[in-house]
């Protein structure tokens, strides 16, 4: 083999974990909401990360607001809601029902701990 075709094989080798990396899909985390519940209620992620948050309703409409990062989303019954959310900044943030579910609905909260990646 020339030279040539050895540098071309080893920038191949080295490029193909940083192309398949990049073409990675978004990790989806599927939040169940029903009456006064979201499940999960709490979640980790990293900063700078993107991931889908993926809702179903087991009972009725609900909403889903989080405002410090102006998220906010519909959730029908029978139909799944995807939204696409990258945190750009850490700390802990409160996301809540915001569309009123009978008494109780208050209590419809969770809590999403952003964490710095280094």
């Amino acid at each position: 083999m020339n030279h040539y075709w050895k540098k071309c094989l080893l920038y191949l080798l080295l490029l193909a974990p940083l192309a398949a990396t990049a073409n990675a899909e978004p990790p989806v985390i599927v939040i169940k909401a029903s009456k006064f519940l979201f499940q999960p209620a709490k979640m980790e992620l990293k900063k700078g990360q993107t991931v889908i948050l993926e809702f179903t309703s087991s009972d009725r409409l609900h909403g889903f607001s989080l405002p410090d990062f102006a998220v906010r989303a519909d959730i029908e019954l029978g139909k799944p809601m995807r939204v696409s959310f990258t945190p750009d900044k850490a700390g802990s943030f409160v996301f809540r029902c915001d569309i009123f579910c009978g008494d109780g609905h208050e209590a419809m909260v969770g809590e999403i701990i952003v964490r710095d990646e280094g």
